[in-house]
């Protein structure tokens, strides 16, 4: 019993008698087997397969080779060249949910060649790309292989157009800019004009929508001094609105209109921003022509007055 207890103990002690007593180095434990791996292979006792060293030397070259390209930016362009050549050339792009961007918008956008590889694209970016333009408000992007992309389009929606100094714009309900008016296919939305017109415009519409039969005759809403509005009608009267209380102006005007046929006659402008009265411009052929009413009925008059004398 003795001696297998010392044996025991005299193993678990022996590294380091070892190298207290001879004075030896000791490796610690992780390199042993590193250095045990070197001395196989310098004494001959490991053998590799044929061909390995020249197989070990393409792997160095090759990724030494990608290396370069990645620090020079071209690791892109090789990717795109040998996965086009593969097979995995853009070839369609379906895009859906659009009304008002075309397809060769998107494909003039992203830099679509025909050469350009599926796999080399990148959809963040071409996400990116697409959201960029103006009336889009949200994009999916998907990959199809070998060779589609799906693009799928939330538009922004026009709600009118605004006039700034000679500029026109389409514009959304909450008053962001869309994009430029180009054409007359969107000639039926209202038009506001003035400086903070498009932030005030729709709930101005919406409130004025009350009165269809005034709405309707309405060829611009001109925003003036960034506090009211003035109504353009289709004949070139003008109707001046009040800051506040627009239901009494609004009262008012449709009851001149009901029952004098104000809106028809040779007026220029209405005005209605003060409570107590209401202001009616003649034009100046409606001007000129009650001058010479007026003068006329005094000249009448005044003959009148002559003869009654004598």
């Amino acid at each position: 019993m003795f001696a297998l207890k010392g044996r025991k103990a005299g193993r678990s002690r022996a590294p380091l008698e070892a190298a207290d007593l001879d004075g030896q180095f000791v490796l610690p434990r992780p390199l042993r087997r590193a250095v045990r791996f070197l001395v196989s292979l310098g004494t001959g006792r490991i053998h590799f397969a044929p061909y390995t060293g020249t197989v070990s030397a393409i792997a160095f070259f090759t990724a030494t080779g990608f290396y370069g390209m990645s620090l020079g930016g071209h690791s892109q362009d090789f990717a795109q060249t040998t996965t086009t050549a593969a097979g995995f050339a853009i070839e369609d792009v379906k895009v859906s949910g659009n009304d008002q961007t075309s397809e060769i918008d998107i494909l003039q956008q992203l830099g679509l060649d025909g050469a350009t590889s599926l796999v080399a694209l990148d959809i963040g970016v071409a996400r990116k790309l697409i959201s960029e333009m103006p009336w889009v408000e949200d994009v999916a992007v998907r990959k199809v292989y070998p060779g589609t992309i799906e693009v799928n389009l939330k538009e922004r929606k026009a709600f009118g157009i605004w006039q700034h100094g000679t500029d026109l714009s389409l514009i959304e309900a909450s008053g962001s800019v869309i994009a430029p008016l180009r054409d007359n296919k969107f000639s039926e939305l209202p038009l506001f004009v003035g400086r903070d017109a498009e932030t005030s415009a729709a709930a101005f519409y919406e409130h004025f929508s009350q009165w269809p039969e005034i709405s309707k005759r309405v060829k611009a809403y001109v925003r003036v001094a960034g506090r009211r509005w003035d109504l353009m009608l289709d004949n070139g009267i003008t109707i001046k609105l009040p800051e506040h209380d627009l239901e009494r102006a609004m009262q008012v005007l449709s009851t001149m209109e009901e029952g004098q046929q104000l809106l028809e006659r040779d007026i220029a402008a209405v005005d209605l921003r003060l409570e107590d009265r209401t202001t009616i411009q003649l034009t100046p052929e409606a001007a000129a022509r009650r001058q010479t009413v007026l003068e006329a009925r005094t000249k009448m008059l005044k003959k009148q007055e002559l003869e009654s004398r004598i």
